[in-house]
C-alpha cells in the first residue's frame, strides 16, 4: 500500500506543478509543445484546460491518498489518463509522420509511460494484498443448552 501511495503522490505533485505552471506561465508552457497563444481567450483556455484540469486531477489524487478506499480509484485514474496520453502520442506520431522531435515531447512520453507502468504494478500489488486469506476452520460453538442451571444455584 505504501508503493501505491508513493505513485499517487508522485503523480499528484507532477499534475499540481504543471497545473500551477500553466496558470502562471501559460505562454512558456504552451511553447514547450509548439503551441502559440495569440488571443487572450486562448491564454485563458490554456490556463483553464491545461492548468485547471491537471490541478483538479492532482487534488483528487491527494484526496485519494488520505482515504484507503480511494487508492484503487486513484491508481485507475492515473493508468487511464497517462496510458491514454502515451498511446495517443505514439499513434499520432506514427500516423502523421511528425515523429517525436522535441525533448519536451520525448520526456513527457517517457514519463507518462513510466508512471503508467508504476501505477499498473501498484494496482497489481494492491489487489494482491486485498485477496482474502483462506478461511480457517471454524471453532466449535458451545451451545447455550449446555450451560447447566446448577452452575448458577449458588449466586
Amino acid at each position: 500500500m505504501l508503493f501505491a501511495r508513493f505513485v499517487l503522490l508522485l503523480q499528484a505533485l507532477v499534475w499540481a506543478g504543471l497545473g500551477l505552471l500553466y496558470w502562471v506561465r501559460p505562454y512558456e508552457m504552451a511553447n514547450l509543445s509548439g503551441m502559440l497563444l495569440m488571443e487572450p481567450e486562448s491564454v485563458s483556455d490554456a490556463q483553464v484546460f491545461y492548468g485547471g484540469h491537471q490541478f483538479a486531477l492532482a487534488l483528487f489524487l491527494l484526496f485519494a491518498l488520505r482515504r484507503r478506499e480511494l487508492l484503487r480509484a486513484g491508481l485507475i485514474l492515473v493508468v487511464l489518463v497517462q496510458l491514454t496520453l502515451t498511446l495517443s502520442r505514439l499513434l499520432i506520431a506514427w500516423s502523421s509522420g511528425l515523429g517525436i522531435d522535441t525533448d519536451a515531447t520525448l520526456y513527457g512520453l517517457v514519463y507518462r509511460g513510466s508512471v503508467s507502468l508504476l501505477a499498473i504494478f501498484a494496482l497489481y500489488w494492491l489487489e494482491r494484498g486485498r485477496r482474502e486469506p483462506e478461511p480457517a476452520e471454524p471453532l466449535p460453538e458451545t451451545p447455550v443448552e449446555k450451560v447447566r442451571d446448577a452452575d448458577f444455584e449458588g449466586l
